[in-house]
This record gives C-alpha cells, structure tokens and sequence, in this order.
C-alpha cells in the first residue's frame, strides 16, 4: 500500500451514514441494557506485553523522559474503572497497532469494547450474537470448542499434539510450509494453522463462536476451573472476518503478573524488546475488582458485513493511505 496526496475521503457518503447508523443502534443496545458509556484515555504510559502487538509511540514536551502509547485497547483503563465503580461499561473509540494495513486491517481503527459485571462467557457470548443479530438479522449460530475444531479439519488435538507432530501435520500445506519449517513455538502454528487453514473453511453465511481457546493462549481470560487445558476465551467469525475476541476476565492479580513476565520472556525470545508491566492494573486487580466477561469488537469490520464491502479502506472516512 503506498500513501497518497489525494484529498477525497476513503468512504462514500452512503457508507459515511451507514455509519452513522451503526454508531446510533449500538449506543441504543446498550442504553437499553443500562451500560453505562465510558471513554478512556487513547494515550498512556504504559502498552501491552502482548508478543503479537506493538504499540505506536510519541512523546511530550511537557514530559520529556517519558514515552507514551498510543493505546492497541482501552481494556486496562476500562479494567480500573470497573474495580473503582463495579458498574458494566462500554466504550467506542479509536485504537491504534503498528501493524499491517490491508483488506482487514487498518493502523488506526475504531473497537467496541464492552465489560458486564456478573457475566460468565456464555452469558456475553449470548449478548454479542444478541448484538449481530440487530445489526445484521438472524443468522444462524454454530458455537464450538477450539479443540473441537482442530479435530474437525486437521484430525488433531491442540491440546496435547507436540510441536514436531504438528509441524508435519500442516507441512502439507504450501502456503504455509516454509513457516512451519522454521517454527518451533506451538501457539505459534496453532495460530497460523487456524488462520489460514481452519478459517478460510467457516461457514461464511452464519456467526461462528469458537470457545475454550488452550490455557497457553488465555491472554487475560481465566482457567476453565472444570478443564485447566482450556482458558474461557472465544472469538467470533462472520463472512469470513474474525470480528470479536472475549474472556471471562482474569481477576487474580498475582496470575496477571505471572502472564505480563511470561509475555516479556516471549518476546525476549523472539528478538522483541520488552515491555513493562502497566502496574496499576495489578493494583486495580488488588483492590477486588468483579467477576466479569468483556469482549472486544471491531466496529469498522462490523460496518464492512453490513455494507457488503471487501475492504476496510471502503469503511473509513480516511484509510491510512490518505490519513
């Protein structure tokens, strides 16, 4: 993708009140569920540890030996707010990741991202089909496990198959075999092999719920206390997009420093520079912070199912390339 000196905007006024639109009917379904609307600050001190995200950095004037991020999610301010007022809360707002722009992805772009107090992952899965279906009709749900699916179109178990048997697994596919050959970090294939062998096979025509990702992919998701292979984690597909990721939020502060150094040691491995911890979401956990699911949702890819257009550029007022 090359930049442009074109003044004319990315969408076209049709989609530019589509939008519109959509901000409206998402605001009214949370009104309605008494969620309360929030905004949290798009520039902080701290970023994630995440080895898959980067953050975009800049500086201030006022602070002159501080970097500040530009905020991937607003999921720790959220989180703060949630162990200060206990209160279900919502946000729509611009995040940012230094990251690929293409059909689906876009350096800047707009996330719903919401917390329910009280919820358990079933229950906020039930909300967001609940959500797609006043924004885009009743499809048909299918829900299945992560595992569930690997056995289904790799005929293998994620959870206990070892790196060298999944690398020869998916060798046969040559998209991706030169990768596989070189990889040696199984959250790693699993990824690619979900992305780009297991998705592209998703029933485009209905909303797909993939759930109890494996506990070394748990993010920020707790441990299925029945099933501690498996973290209460999903994704949500439709049209072929991978259009939301939740958890039943993890609460333990200590596990939470556990995961932000296990993070850091990845991303030593992986040549990455590492990343302090934001603290005061350790000492938001400290403070009893509720029993809740959130989830985040990209709102630009929702707009591009209800508009029926194939690139993310088409959904924006002013993609990357003319920004």
């Amino acid at each position: 993708m090359q930049l442009t000196d074109d003044w004319q905007p990315s969408a076209s006024l049709d989609v530019l009140q589509q939008r519109a639109a959509l901000f409206q009917t998402i605001r009214s379904f949370f009104q309605h569920r008494c969620v309360l609307e929030v905004d949290t600050p798009i520039l902080g001190r701290f970023g994630v540890t995440d080895l898959h995200l980067e953050n975009l950095e800049t500086s201030l004037s006022h602070f002159p030996h501080q970097r500040f991020q530009l905020q991937t999610s607003p999921e720790y301010a959220m989180k703060r707010l949630l162990a200060a007022h206990g209160q279900s809360i919502y946000q729509l707002g611009k995040v940012f990741r230094d990251d690929e722009a293409g059909r689906f992805h876009n350096p800047e772009f707009t996330m719903l991202e919401w917390y329910r107090v009280g919820f358990t992952m079933q229950d906020l899965i039930d909300e967001v089909v609940c959500l797609l279906h006043s924004v885009l009709g009743d499809l048909i749900v299918q829900q299945s496990t992560y595992q569930a699916l690997f056995e289904k179109h790799l005929n293998i178990d994620p959870l206990t198959i070892s790196v060298k048997d999944l690398q020869a697994r998916l060798m046969y596919d040559e998209r991706i075999a030169d990768l596989v050959e070189r990889e040696t970090d199984k959250d790693t294939l699993l990824q690619l092999a979900m992305a780009l062998v297991i998705e592209p096979q998703l029933d485009k025509s209905q909303i797909t719920i993939v759930h109890r990702f494996p506990a070394s992919q748990a993010a920020l998701a707790q441990l299925d206390v029945e099933n501690p292979r498996v973290a209460l984690r999903f994704e949500v597909y439709v049209g072929g997009i991978e259009l939301a990721n939740g958890y039943q939020e993890l609460t333990d502060a200590t596990q939470q420093q556990v995961r932000f150094e296990h993070d850091n040691r990845l991303r030593q491995q992986f040549g990455k520079s590492e990343k302090p911890a934001d603290f005061r979401l350790i000492d938001a956990l400290n403070s009893e912070m509720p029993e809740c699911a959130g989830v985040a949702l990209g709102f630009d890819r929702l707009l591009m199912l209800v508009t029926g257009v194939s690139d993310i550029r088409q959904v924006l007022p002013f993609g990357i390339a003319c920004a």
